[in-house]
């Protein structure tokens, strides 16, 4: 596609993340208490958090019976500041799988994982990276 960006004419207004754990209400809690996501919106079996710009849905229905409970992505979440959500992280007794580190790329990356063993990557965008001055 050479940098060069094609629309498919499918208008798309929203977007989410939509994870059906083994365990909903240990998910729910993982996210919620542990990551201190707020709700958006609950129903029966399920409920919504805010993620930053974007929303993460925990379905307790239409889980395969042959799923494996694997996710072959990562979550990415953008936190103002690592060290802080290191330190919240750690009291929440959410495990750190990799500490925080300066990636090639350039940004501060620390990585954890919920329940069910879903990636979750939080990330620190450092002041003078070229994310902060790309104003699209």
């Amino acid at each position: 596609m050479g940098g060069t960006w094609y629309s498919c004419g499918v208008d798309i207004l929203a977007a989410r993340t939509i994870l059906r754990p083994v365990d909903y209400r240990t998910t729910v809690e993982f996210y919620r208490d542990g990551l201190s996501l707020a709700v958006c919106r609950e129903y029966p079996g399920g409920t919504v958090f805010f993620a930053g710009q974007s929303l993460l849905e925990i379905a307790a229905h239409h889980r395969s019976d042959d799923a494996h409970g694997s996710f072959s992505g990562a979550l990415w979440l953008q936190v103002r500041d690592i060290d802080s959500a290191a330190a919240e992280l750690t009291a929440a007794g959410i495990p750190i799988t990799r500490e925080a580190r300066t990636e090639p790329w350039g940004l501060i990356e620390m990585w954890t994982e919920d329940p069910d063993g879903i990636p979750i990557v939080l990330v620190q965008v450092p002041h003078d990276h070229p994310l902060r001055r790309d104003t699209r």
